[in-house]
């Protein structure tokens, strides 16, 4: 597995184009599937998790091709709605392929998706929207069989504003016979951007961005070419590299609107972020101050996927600051490696007390997860002295080669590939 060092304690500096919205490409690259035909999406990041949707693709028939930062899919040889096990088990997002592959083909065979361990995510909201549509749903074991002659329209209620629901649901909703209507819709800004791209495919919806979206179906939809959204996750993982680092950061290619919680948390700290349309300038000068309570929440609230980096801010602060996760129970697994770099954080049930320490210590640590994996080179960068972080596989699945990224910024990140006869790659 591969592993990142970092040499810690320099300011980050310098500016940097914000790549496009893994969590809007998934899918969108899903949604392609209604399609019949040739669909060009701009601004795909090339990602661990993009890598496994295109090899799902091409595995039911379709071409795929990612070329610089397009991916170019031909669905017109689309043969298969069996998405293989071994696939399924290694990105969450394959289940996004239930909705269009069910929509256009009438049927179709998954399994229980694997992701990152940080907490129980049950796909029970998907199947119950799906059953409203029509389909029925057989479970043997890991395995789900859904199928529907003729999807119809229906009004379904969500008990929780879950993003990945939300979106299969519209997508199946796509082709079905009526309309349908989703209460409690979740309101990101990647369900709005794959509203922008099923409607100009041809389907015809309405409202995403509240909680109440509506669908009219359509008979068919058309090939298109289409831009992904800039990754709000990535752009404030930077913003808090830059902040905790107490560098100077300007990021391109932004969209400010989707992190306007982040923004107003940095504030809070005493961080300096100034906006200017799609830019954003980020000035860490002196340490950070302490935030009494941020409470993760469905958007547009504060995001579970940025806790963890806020978290390493907020351990560099004068002050004691406290953190409440709501979303997943697994995601402060982070908090002992955080505690090896010197840290003092205690955990009560899913509330962190953060008490801020003069500094860092680097340290060898791994990556439990993603946006864990991502908080530990913030805290690497932040430290003083080395740090190893390991189990890099999990931050590839959502940054396109985060030691480029920094390394850009003035940081010292090097790669070191045990599958690359143990040389050492530099970022």
């Amino acid at each position: 597995m591969d592993k990142l060092v970092i040499e810690g304690g320099k300011p980050l500096s310098g500016t940097i184009v914000i790549q496009g919205a893994k969590n809007a490409a998934l899918p969108i690259l899903a949604a392609s599937l209604l399609v019949d035909g040739t669909v060009i999406i701009d601004q795909v990041p090339k990602l661990l998790d993009i890598d496994v949707m295109l090899s799902i693709l091409r595995d039911l028939g379709c071409r795929a091709e990612h070329i610089g930062q397009s991916v170019v899919l031909d669905t017109a040889s689309l043969h298969s709605s069996h998405v293989p096990e071994t696939l399924m088990r290694q990105m969450r997002s394959s289940i996004f392929l239930m909705g269009p592959l069910l929509a256009r083909f009438g049927r179709v065979e998954i399994y229980q998706p694997g992701g990152c361990a940080i907490g129980e995510r049950k796909i029970d909201l998907h199947l119950r929207g799906l059953e409203a549509l029509g389909a029925e749903i057989k479970e043997t074991g890991s395995r789900i069989i859904c199928t529907a002659e003729r999807l119809k329209g229906a009004d379904i209620v969500l008990d929780f504003p879950s993003v990945g629901a939300t979106e299969n649901i519209m997508m199946a909703a796509v082709l079905a016979e009526g309309i349908t209507t989703i209460t409690n819709a979740a309101r990101e800004p990647e369900i709005q951007d794959l509203q922008h791209f099923l409607n100009q495919i041809g389907a015809k919806i309405l409202g995403a961005g509240t909680d109440t979206i509506t669908i009219e179906g359509v008979r068919s939809v058309v090939p298109c070419r289409y831009r992904i959204i800039p990754d709000r996750i990535v752009t404030g993982t930077v913003m808090v590299a830059a902040a905790a680092t107490r560098g100077q950061v300007t990021l391109q290619n932004t969209n400010p609107a989707h992190l306007t919680s982040l923004i107003h948390v940095l504030r809070r700290a005493g961080v300096q972020v100034i906006v200017d349309g799609d830019i954003i300038k980020v000035g860490g000068a002196s340490r950070p101050k302490a935030i009494d309570r941020i409470v993760t929440n469905p958007y547009p609230a504060f995001p579970t996927d940025l806790q963890s980096q806020v978290m390493v801010l907020l351990a560099l602060a004068d002050g004691t600051s406290l953190m409440k996760e709501t979303i997943f129970e697994g995601r402060f697994k982070h908090v002992d490696e955080l505690v090896r770099m010197g840290a003092d954080i205690r955990i009560d049930q899913n509330c962190a007390f953060v008490r801020g320490v003069p500094r860092l210590y680097g340290a060898t640590v791994e990556a439990t997860d993603l946006r864990a994996g991502a908080a530990l080179v913030i805290a690497g960068l932040a430290a003083q002295g080395q740090t190893i972080v390991e189990q890099v596989h999990h931050i590839d699945r959502g940054y396109d080669e985060i030691e480029t990224l920094f390394n850009r910024l003035g940081a010292k990140i090097t790669r070191y590939s045990a599958a690359l006869n143990n040389r050492v790659i530099p970022g």
